[in-house]
């Protein structure tokens, strides 16, 4: 026997899991090939080293059975090729050799092997301990899962935080030209009494989520370099895992309710400051511009990739207007607001020394003509 692959549906494990058995001598591969195929594994056979790794270059084994002792390439040399390869490199490996001495079973952990049988070996104990390394592969790849996961809601968490305090700023800074100075201090003053309550939990929670993560990280690493389950239950007890696992959804959750609560105070600032009232008013179109570009000022100055955008301003003589103010100046905001972006995108593909020679600008102009305001 060279090489083969044995096959049979797996109902147990649901996905397919290809064992890849390596040993130089057909009886025992025979033996562990008819033991794994009875129970719906994908057996699949070779008999030296080259022929492993060649077959671990177009194939993708869950598990790998080595004998140690082999003519041409070892099973020690076997498995740091293995190890060594970022695409093999997280497969599980169980010795299967005839040498018990320490020296021998400390060199097979060393190389990066989980697990060890000795031979002659039992069914019982094949079976035990190859379905104990693909149950621990399971949970193993499902904490990294769940990991990386809870990553990607901290990132989306902190920029939805990030984007509410950037609406409260700017929803300040319309305020302080809006409101008397009394009324803006105690205004701001509450403000900030709302704001800091759910920032400060946030922030504490995510210190602890990220010492959760690092936690976490830690125990799974010990899958790979730890010597018996009791380790790995130790290690589980002292990091108290069970409730980090339960602990950590919970903080997540509580970081999303701090984003909503600021977004909630964010939307009432914005209502506040911009409410029209029951009925059209008197409103001068000029002070509504000018309180617009007042907003966007931050966005008008100098960045790194340009110069400060310049704002022309042609101003006629114009009459008030009976209209909703707030509507209009949000009409105002989204106009010049496109424009700035427009001028950003343009600024990418230009240097800053042409642009400093041709600065970039935005001309706001307004007419009577026959009684109709351009």
């Amino acid at each position: 026997m060279s090489t083969g692959i044995y096959e049979a549906k797996n109902l147990a494990m649901g996905d397919d899991i290809k064992i890849l058995v390596v040993d130089d001598t057909p009886t025992n591969l025979e033996v562990i090939t008819d033991i794994l195929f009875s129970q719906g594994y994908i057996v699949a056979t070779v008999t030296t080293g080259a022929q492993a790794l060649r077959w671990l270059n177009d194939n993708v084994a869950t598990i790998i059975l080595l004998d140690i002792q082999m003519p041409g390439m070892s099973g020690f040399e076997i498995c740091q090729k293995i190890k060594a390869n970022p695409k093999t490199a997280t497969i599980p490996v169980i010795f299967i050799t005839a040498h018990s001495d320490i020296e021998s079973i400390a060199q097979a952990f060393s190389l990066g092997a989980v697990d060890y049988i000795n031979k002659p070996f039992q069914e019982p104990e094949l079976l035990a301990r190859v379905r104990t390394h693909l149950k621990l592969q399971q949970i193993n790849q499902a904490l990294e899962h769940q990991v990386a996961e809870r990553t990607v809601a901290l990132e989306q968490t902190m920029t939805q935080l990030q984007n509410a305090l950037d609406q409260l700023k700017a929803s300040q800074l319309q305020l302080i030209q809006q409101e008397k100075m009394s009324a803006l201090g105690n205004l701001v003053a509450g403000i900030a009494h709302e704001v800091n309550n759910p920032v400060g939990f946030l922030q504490g929670n995510i210190q602890e989520l990220k010492q959760g993560i690092t936690d976490v990280l830690a125990h799974l690493k010990l899958y790979q370099h730890l010597t018996s389950h009791q380790d790995i239950a130790d290690h589980a007890k002292v990091i108290d895992l069970d409730f980090l696992l339960a602990d950590i959804p919970k903080m997540l959750a509580s970081m999303e309710t701090g984003c909503d609560r600021i977004n909630k105070i964010s939307t009432s600032l914005r209502t506040f400051s911009r409410s029209d009232k029951a009925v059209k008013t008197a409103f001068n179109l000029h002070e509504g511009l000018e309180s617009t570009l007042l907003i966007l000022k931050y966005r008008l100055k100098a960045q790194r990739s340009r110069p400060a955008i310049q704002v022309i301003r042609q101003y006629g003589e114009l009459p008030e207007i009976c209209c909703f103010p707030g509507q209009l100046n949000q009409v105002f905001m989204n106009i010049l607001a496109n424009a700035i972006d427009a001028l950003d995108e343009a600024s990418q593909n230009t240097s800053y020394q042409a642009l400093e020679a041709h600065p970039q600008q935005i001309t706001v102009r307004t007419n009577l003509d026959n009684n109709r305001i351009k």
